[in-house]
């Protein structure tokens, strides 16, 4: 692999013979690897995971689905990631397993290295910033390719947050799932999580998922809209100027609302907040969450970008949760009682479901709000 600062690992490549570019960040997720490559938050960018063995229980059935059609096992039917940097492999063990990782990147045609010094990278990472880089795995003995043709081919390849990342994993029509006589809910799809979708589907809430760029309608399936969820997705959110629109819409903004890790932070663009760029993002499942009562919970968290805390004056917003490691907005809410929106993962697929509740009280509304 490559970065575009000139550094340079080797290893022993797997998965699919290819060379892609990617913006290279790190997880310290120990497992859940299944559900983070299949994550589509990830799209675009080469993952690295701290863990130092990966594999050790296969992957399950990539095509088994539960009752609504979502994948059971999955947080999306493919790979999302553009590569995998591992410090090592092991020989599955589960009973559950179906095929090796390294046959389902390759079936997949997602490229990864193994045997790489991931401490190392990943300090150059906390270090240096997130970096775009080349993943490389080429076919038989073919010879390495120079850091001068590494170095060339990035700089013709577009920018992570010039790519049209969201317009891939959102759905390009409404897909309703859930019973006719439960409550609808309006999904702003930018690449939401499968496990996203079932908590509401569990509380007997019924979605709408619609296109990221979608007007959200009063009535769909001939049913009324009763609340408005937006989730998580790939990509800089300040880009995603028809959806930040859409959020401002009377009708769309008083709905009963629920952001979730991008969603929170389109929400805050919506209201007039900005958002930046992380030095190397929160991705993990160790993730600490305090709130203004004293408590604190572990979430599952995946994001490079913030809400910065400072911009939130006039914007009816307030402050809710933050990270007590670098001091971020992990979560906001209205005067109103309409919003509530969290940075880290209540799913926690892979992860903790601390944080659970968070979808109780988005039922409670909903359901209030269509009685």
């Amino acid at each position: 692999m490559f970065l575009e600062d000139g550094t340079r690992f080797e290893g022993v490549g797997f998965g699919a013979r290819t060379r892609l570019v990617g913006e290279v960040v790190f997880t310290t997720g120990m497992v859940g690897y299944p559900e983070s490559l299949t994550d589509p938050s990830y799209r675009g960018q080469i993952l690295t995971f701290t863990y130092p063995l990966l594999g050790n229980y296969g992957v399950p059935d990539p095509g088994a689905r539960d009752r609504w059609g979502l994948p059971l096992h999955l947080e999306s039917p493919h790979v999302q990631v553009r590569g995998l940097i591992v410090r090592g492999l092991t020989d599955p063990s589960h009973w559950a397993q179906q095929r090796r990782l390294e046959s389902w990147l390759e079936e997949e045609g997602v490229p990864g290295v193994a045997g790489v010094d991931t401490r190392r990278l990943t300090q150059h990472l906390r270090s240096a910033g997130v970096l775009r880089g080349i993943i490389d795995v080429q076919e038989g003995e073919e010879p390495l390719r120079s850091n001068e043709q590494y170095a060339r081919q990035l700089r013709d390849a577009p920018r992570y947050d010039a790519e049209p990342l969201v317009e891939e994993v959102s759905p390009a029509s409404p897909v309703v799932l859930g019973e006719r006589g439960w409550p609808l809910v309006a999904v702003l799809d930018c690449g939401v999580k499968a496990s996203i979708v079932r908590n509401l589907l569990d509380r007997q809430l019924a979605v709408a998922r619609l296109p990221f760029d979608a007007t959200v309608p009063e009535q769909l399936d001939g049913r009324r809209v009763r609340g408005l969820l937006v989730g998580n997705g790939p990509g800089d959110p300040a880009t995603l100027s028809l959806t930040i629109d859409e959020l401002r819409r009377p009708s769309t903004r008083s709905l009963p609302t629920l952001g979730i890790c991008l969603g929170h932070q389109l929400l805050a663009l919506s209201r007039g907040a900005t958002t930046f760029k992380l030095k190397f993002g929160h991705r993990g499942q160790n993730k600490t969450v305090c709130f203004p009562d004293g408590s604190a919970l572990i979430v599952s968290e995946n994001h490079g970008y913030a809400v910065d805390p400072s911009t939130l004056a006039g914007t009816g917003l307030k402050a809710w949760a933050t990270n007590p490691d670098d001091g971020t907005l992990e979560g906001m809410r209205d005067g109103h009682g309409r919003l509530l929106a969290l940075q880290g993962h209540p799913e926690g697929h892979p992860g903790p479901q601390e944080a659970g509740f968070v979808f109780d009280r988005f039922a409670e509304k909903v359901r209030r709000s269509a009685s």
